[in-house]
């Protein structure tokens, strides 16, 4: 891409903007504030309604396990006062046999309980992981230019499996733990009220300190969350410019890098785990102070009034270890839980960003004939700063228009507007004599094939990289499309031809070879309007003169448009368009041109004086 890019807080940049570079994800136009913690876990609960029948399964098995714990810790206060101190060994046995029945039954119930619920964890994440991945490739293309892939990577993998992990692992104790507390309140009430009363003295305490504590590891787990981002993307940057690091010989300044964004999350993620982790214990203190609290009142209550017996002291102690048991399992569990609800938060953060949308009415299916005309076009990627000046240009169906100019002149920015991966700012874009509006992005897109100076190819086999355009094509017309673009001699001395299996963006080939397979896919779709942005810049010049013939024969009948700095390739177009800042300085043929001395005669004498690329 040839445009000079800037951002700002309202507007994303063009292709190629920030989110590429070194730094971690940037803040753009698409950046939502984060939701609140209630509104996001209702949110997330909606995607747990699929699986209605396993969750009414672990709750009915909570329900059973809560069940066998009240009703075992009150047999063990009946236990002391009816068979332990009367002697009765009989009774003693057959009451052990009832609970040890009532143990394996509990045993059953938790199996059933955490295998169901690891079903639900998992089926749910697969269905926020097909809504998020679903939303991206709803995504204007814009989005991608601001923000770092690495961070959507780690979006759509470590938070989904965040998410997924608590769901698994926590969520049938949280149940477990509210249904466990709330029968155990019941049975303490029953065996004893005025005990309840007095342990319920540090209940508001807790309340309160666990409202505080998780205020603050929202925001730290938070702060996590963004940090790991951050250090992902960076990471997934250097690795994938590798070449360029060494070439340059930045390794030391990437290390340095490295080290800042791997020390903020070192710091992100103590604070928020030391903060977490001080849950557990302060809950902890504040529930032996219960029991010592109890203890006391309950000893006092036989040894003065005679009004209970040992066995419900011991039974009402044994209903305060379960009643305060599932609080500090919440308790510790906060700090996962507010981890997840954070990486909710990220996920819900992209599924929100509006998706590209099209005219109410426009055509979805439509065959362009290649009659395309700017009248008046203004674009900027940042407003008050248009990349494009009130732009006209014309390309009559079937004719080779070359765009050239200087680097940043808004060349390619013309090619974006006409794909519509960008919408104009005003002027229109007139397609066989209709607003380009009145059709969807897709119609267009299906339209128009495109061949970029940087490639990009799928780590599939050749045949299906090429395919990609024509995913319906046979092997025969994918083989056509390979001689006609240059790249059938090649492929033929791979290892296994066509079947040959690419690695991460053809890794194994060279960039030349890349760039046939490319061109080869173009051919494959065949569009009715071509776009060659600097297309044969990475083929040597034998390679380029070898299929010269092959890219006529493929611009014959189609409205191309040829951005490139060899002169070999726009010379014999029918209209040259010459860019400068935006605005469209000249307009005509090679000859023309040259004999007007003006611009564009100054890039081309340039050219041959320096070598000096157009």
């Amino acid at each position: 891409m040839s445009e000079t890019r800037q951002n700002n807080n309202n507007r994303p940049m063009g292709p190629g903007g920030p989110g590429r570079g070194p730094g971690g994800p940037r803040a753009g136009l698409f950046v939502q504030k984060p939701k609140d913690a209630k509104g996001t876990l209702r949110r997330l609960l909606g995607y747990l309604k699929g699986n209605f029948g396993l969750m009414v399964l672990v709750i009915a098995m909570s329900v059973l396990t809560a069940f066998i714990s009240i009703a075992s810790t009150r047999i063990y206060g009946v236990v002391i006062d009816n068979f332990i101190a009367v002697g009765d060994m009989g009774g003693l046995v057959r009451i052990g046999a009832a609970l040890l029945a009532m143990y394996l039954v509990n045993v059953v119930a938790v199996y059933l309980q955490n295998t169901k619920m690891v079903e639900v964890a998992q089926q749910t994440s697969l269905r926020l992981r097909k809504a998020l991945f679903d939303s991206m490739q709803g995504l204007p293309l814009q989005f991608f230019d601001t923000h770092s892939s690495g961070d959507l990577m780690s979006r759509l993998t470590n938070d989904v499996d965040n998410i997924s992990n608590t769901l698994s692992a926590n969520v049938t104790q949280l149940f477990g733990g509210v249904v466990n507390v709330v029968g155990t309140f019941v049975a303490m009430l029953i065996l004893s009220p005025m005990l309840t009363l007095i342990s319920m003295v540090t209940i508001p305490v807790m309340l309160i300190w666990t409202r505080i504590m998780s205020g603050f590891m929202r925001k730290l787990f938070k702060k996590q969350q963004v940090d790991l981002g951050a250090l992902n993307g960076y990471v997934e940057e250097m690795v994938s410019g590798q070449k360029v690091v060494k070439l340059f010989s930045q390794e030391k300044n990437v290390q340095t890098r490295f080290n800042e964004l791997n020390e903020n999350l070192k710091k992100s993620g103590m604070r928020a785990e030391i903060v977490g982790g001080a849950m557990g214990p302060s809950m902890n203190m504040l529930n032996n102070i219960s029991y010592l609290i109890v203890a006391v009142a309950g000893g006092y209550l036989i040894l003065r009034y005679g009004v209970i017996s040992v066995g419900v002291v011991f039974s009402f102690l044994l209903y305060m270890k379960n009643f305060g048991r599932p609080l500090n399992e919440i308790a510790n569990m906060f700090n996962t839980i507010q981890s997840a609800l954070s990486a909710a938060e990220r996920v819900f953060e992209i599924m929100d960003v509006p998706p590209e949308k099209d005219a109410e009415g426009a055509q979805e299916e439509r065959r362009i004939e290649g009659d395309i005309r700017f009248e008046d076009v203004t674009f900027s990627y940042v407003p008050g700063t248009p990349v494009l000046k009130h732009a006209s240009i014309e390309a009559k169906r079937g004719q080779q228009i070359a765009i050239v100019g200087p680097t940043g002149a808004g060349k390619t920015t013309i090619i974006s507007l006409l794909t519509r991966f960008y919408d104009r700012d005003s002027g229109s874009i007139i397609v066989d004599g209709e607003p380009i509006d009145s059709m969807t992005r897709d119609c267009v897109r299906r339209n128009v094939g495109m061949v970029l100076q940087d490639t990009y190819l799928f780590s599939e086999s050749v045949r299906d990289n090429i395919r990609y355009a024509k995913p319906d094509a046979t092997d025969e017309e994918v083989e056509a499309a390979a001689r006609m673009g240059g790249a059938h001699s090649f492929i033929r001395h791979l290892p296994n031809g066509y079947d040959t299996i690419l690695l991460d963006n053809g890794g194994n080939i060279s960039q030349g070879q890349r760039q046939l397979l490319a061109i080869s896919r173009a051919i494959l779709a065949d569009p009715r309007v071509l776009i060659l942005d600097e297309a044969t810049s990475n083929i040597d010049t034998r390679t380029e003169l070898r299929i010269q013939n092959a890219m006529l024969k493929l611009m014959e009948g189609r409205t191309s448009f040829i951005i490139a700095h060899r002169l070999s390739t726009i010379r014999g177009a029918d209209k040259i368009i010459v860019i400068d800042k935006g605005q469209v300085v000249e307009t005509g043929t090679h000859d023309e041109l040259l004999a007007k001395n003006g611009f564009y005669a100054n890039l081309y004498n340039s050219q041959f004086k320096t070598g000096m690329a157009l």
